[in-house]
């Protein structure tokens, strides 16, 4: 049997960002932004711009990514001399010294997660793009799913900042970060921001007229 699908914005609710209120919005004039009851925050059918700069954080996200696990994420002088390691060489390191569940905890957080948000963000502003009815529920659970893990990757950059503040010991052992910490922390935060500034209700637009 067919129904009609009757979505929030043909019924005029609207989703407060903020507090998850659902508001009834009706029609404001150009420029006019209107104010959820509970929490007073600024309440939009639709987030303005939101492919362009979820396009535009995404994008600064994979050039810094490259960087990130280029270049070394932190340097260990010791008695004069100075190593350096990357991501993956720290991860390698770890497993090789018998360290893995620890090597696998980073690969993850380090790698595994940043690739999974810089390919599902852009998987999903493609199908929006292409204006997809393809599996809207499956597409909005893999964005909670990219929001919810996007946190994991700060484990690197907080582990990093742990050993720089303990392990100095004047010119017998300093741990100072490298660039690939900064880039790595920058893919961090321009993700995040990528995943806040991405509206998933553009999902929903056009998943079709009808459902079974």
């Amino acid at each position: 049997m067919n129904a009609t699908r009757v979505t929030a914005a043909d019924a005029s609710l609207v989703s407060c960002q903020s507090c998850d209120l659902l508001c009834g919005m009706k029609p404001l004039p150009p420029g006019s932004c209107a104010r959820c009851p509970r929490c007073g925050a600024a309440i939009r059918s639709r987030k303005p711009d939101s492919l362009a700069r979820t396009w535009a954080l995404l994008i600064a996200a994979a050039i810094f990514y490259i960087p990130a696990n280029v270049y070394p994420v932190m340097k260990i002088e010791s008695f004069g001399t100075t190593s350096a390691d990357t991501i993956m060489g720290g991860v390698k390191e770890l497993v090789a010294t018998g360290s893995w569940p620890i090597g696998l905890l980073l690969f993850f957080a380090s790698f595994c997660v940043p690739m999974l948000k810089l390919f599902g963000l852009t998987y999903l502003l493609m199908s929006v793009k292409r204006r997809s009815s393809w599996r809207p529920r499956q597409r909005t659970a893999w964005y909670r799913l990219i929001e919810v893990i996007g946190r994991w990757s700060m484990l690197d950059i907080f582990t990093l900042s742990i050993m720089v503040a303990l392990l100095k010991m004047g010119a017998l052992l300093t741990v100072v970060p490298g660039i690939g910490a900064g880039a790595f922390a920058a893919v961090v935060v321009l993700t995040m921001f990528a995943a806040i500034s991405f509206d998933p209700r553009l999902i929903w637009d056009d998943a079709g007229e009808m459902v079974r």
